[in-house]
């Protein structure tokens, strides 16, 4: 979805394949009931909401997010233990979160 200010024209079409500015993506129940501004006119694309083929900037954070799930993680000490986290403030991981110190 985009606007066209100077025409008082909301534009509804399918995905994009790549990013713009000024331009929404929307789910296909909120692009088939999206309603103007009182005076716009909305004007929509005829036929079905497809999917947008794949661009090589997709295939590449579809790599690094199966990469970053494939890495061991370290185990972690025992609570008591002197390098644990609760005795100092360093970087940890747990699943997909990260624990960053706080700066000081």
């Amino acid at each position: 979805m985009t606007y066209v200010y100077n025409e008082s024209t909301a534009v509804v079409g399918p995905l994009a394949a790549f990013a713009e500015p000024h331009t929404y993506d929307l789910c296909e129940p909120h692009a088939r009931s999206l309603t103007a501004p009182r005076g716009w006119d909305v004007v929509r694309h005829e036929g079905e909401f497809e999917p947008p083929p794949p661009t090589t900037d997709d295939l590449v954070a579809l790599a690094e997010a199966v990469r970053e799930a494939a890495r061991p993680v370290a185990p972690r000490p025992p609570e008591d233990s002197p390098g644990s986290a609760s005795s100092t403030s360093s970087t940890g991981r747990r699943g997909h979160l990260r624990v960053i110190p706080p700066s000081h």
